[in-house]
């Protein structure tokens, strides 16, 4: 085949060099250091969009998965080319991950679009990398697949089963509250993170890869199965294969998959998973990539006769190996199936009707996913509020809070993010008590990069007197391991004026979570005096800080860059 004929995508995507056929000469000259041959560079070529990274340990065992999608992609005569992105690994990236979402999301956005590719893989799994991979998909013309590295395994100490991330918060509450020394919370920390992978529960992690083979942008079975087994490299070896049809086909492309029936089928999943709040601004922030207008206000409507079904910490009691074990997501499709738009169709083309079509309950199915006639919680897992203080919108995770603050009114008592919380919490001269609301401000998008430190800590005097929740209101986010009473993305965040900016010291906050309400009981005119007064503070001098705060959307809205 000339030069000219070829219809290879190393010849369709071409360097710029005035002269097509000098750049399609050259890219063969180099691409043959490499030891391709022209057979090779005919074949289609799956571009395989690698996270691995020493700051991002829940990716250790990447380069196996990467390995077992080589293969697949080798295995239905494709050509694999891997190239790397930004890694987001959550616990070691300061201040938050979420600040970087939107640059990963850019970063392999244009990667898929400058390198040649018929389709692409993308291999994510840890918090952010999941909803950038999924925004810079909806933005591709592309056929993309998306593969995760899967939950890791459990550990156990003292007899107790443990899996972070929320056995983590849960223990180092115990440590702040004089139940564990710190020789004990230190040989715990020790079996806490026990294997490669994301978050044993129905983190952020999880509740992403859930909703990513919802929408049908992952091969079905391909969220629950742990990061260590072979299952997992299953998979990865049936990702590469697929990836080479989509290859040959140049179809289905993300936006013929994600449609708002898909995102209607993923907001009630997230509903019976009781997953993670951050799935709200991630969703929002993808849909809109995708062309789907897709409300806040959406998230509780359109879940609202969902109930809970799946008993997984932090709503629940159990990890996600046992969710895997149970039948995993499609068992829970299976039995929301009535709920569903099951003509909605994913990466492989077939309806999802056709799919969970022969899934069946088993002996070990009930205890995990349960039933609609009997489910683990009732609907509204995830609330979505208004009212004074959070007027386009807050939410709450219903089913990690306490139901005995999910109606509420107490004295605020407020912080701001760039303060030293803990210190400021752990006073013993601080005149708090339960009652108290703790208010953080500061910590939206604009202000912080909207960082997940919404589940403010206990106050120290509070916790050793056995306390362990409280009400909390913050325009931050927090991780989807957490629980607790605990009002986030409060719109308009506080930098940008919002009332959150005007919350003193001794101002009564209501909550009524049935009524959908967090309301500040200040007079209007007060209100309006006092941030008539309000300065926000500088933005960030330059880079990508600075563009960032420039031109984020707010948490209602997904907090992408408006002009994405």
């Amino acid at each position: 085949m000339s030069e000219h004929e070829s219809k290879s995508a190393v010849d369709a995507s071409r360097t710029s060099y005035g002269d097509e056929g000098f750049s399609r000469y050259l890219r063969r000259a180099f691409l043959a250091s490499r030891g391709f041959d022209d057979v090779d560079l005919d074949r289609p070529v799956v571009g395989i969009a690698v996270t691995t990274s020493d700051y991002n340990t829940c990716h250790r065992d990447m380069p196996a998965l990467l390995q077992a999608v080589r293969r697949g992609v080798l295995e239905a005569g494709g050509l694999p080319m891997e190239f790397p992105t930004l890694s987001l690994g959550e616990i070691l990236t300061s201040p938050t991950t979420m600040l970087f979402r939107n640059l990963m999301a850019m970063d392999t956005e244009e990667m898929i679009r400058a390198l040649p590719m018929d389709a692409a893989v993308l291999l994510g799994g840890c918090d952010k990398t999941v909803p950038a991979q999924l925004m810079a998909a909806a933005s591709s013309d592309k056929p993309v697949l998306l593969e995760v590295v899967g939950p890791m395994m459990t550990g156990s100490w003292r007899g107790e089963r443990l899996g972070a991330c929320t056995d983590c918060r849960r223990l180092w509450g115990n440590h702040r509250g004089g139940e564990l020394d710190t020789a004990e919370i230190t040989e715990a920390r020790g079996e806490l993170v026990t294997t490669a992978g994301t978050c044993a529960v129905m983190g952020t992690a999880s509740t992403m890869a859930c909703l990513t083979e919802t929408l049908g942008m992952m091969l079905p079975g391909g969220a629950t199965p742990g990061a260590s087994t072979g299952a997992r490299l299953r998979h990865g070896v049936a990702t590469g294969r697929h990836a080479v049809e989509l290859a040959r086909a140049g179809t289905p492309k993300p936006r013929e998959i994600l449609t708002r029936e898909a995102f209607e089928n993923a907001i009630k999943v997230l509903a019976a998973l009781g997953g993670s709040t951050n799935a709200l601004v991630h969703l929002t922030a993808v849909a809109r990539r995708a062309g789907v207008g897709l409300a806040l206000g959406d998230f509780d409507t359109i879940g609202a006769k969902v109930p809970l079904l799946v008993d997984c910490k932090p709503s629940g009691a159990h990890y996600m190996e046992d969710f895997h074990r149970a039948g995993g997501l499609p068992m829970l499709l299976k039995e929301l199936e009535r709920h569903l738009d099951t003509s909605t169709t994913g990466v492989t083309g077939t309806p999802l009707a056709e799919l969970i079509a022969d899934v069946r309950p088993h002996a070990g199915t009930r205890p995990v996913v349960r039933t609609m006639d009997d489910p683990l919680g009732a609907p509204g897992a995830l609330a979505v509020l208004t009212g004074s203080l959070a007027p386009a919108g807050a939410v709450i995770k219903a089913s990690a809070a306490s139901p005995e603050l999910v109606q509420h009114t107490g004295p605020a008592f407020v912080v701001d993010a760039d303060q030293d919380i803990a210190a400021i919490l752990d006073d013993p001269d601080l005149d708090l008590t339960p009652d108290h609301v703790l208010v953080l401000r500061m910590a939206g998008p604009i202000a912080a990069g909207m960082p997940e430190a919404g589940a403010l800590p206990i106050p120290a005097k509070l916790a050793r007197q056995g306390v362990r929740d409280m009400v909390r209101v913050s325009d931050g986010r927090m991780s989807g391991t957490s629980y607790g009473t605990v009002v986030l993305h409060c719109d308009p965040e506080a930098a940008a004026g919002g009332p959150l900016a005007a919350v003193r010291n001794g101002d009564l906050i209501r909550l009524d979570v049935p009524a959908r309400r967090i309301d500040l009981l200040v007079d209007e005119e007060e209100l309006a005096r006092r941030l008539a007064t309000f300065t926000p503070a500088p933005l960030p001098k330059r880079g990508w800080r600075r563009l960032y705060a420039e031109t984020v959307l707010p948490a209602s809205e997904g907090a992408d860059l408006s002009f994405l």
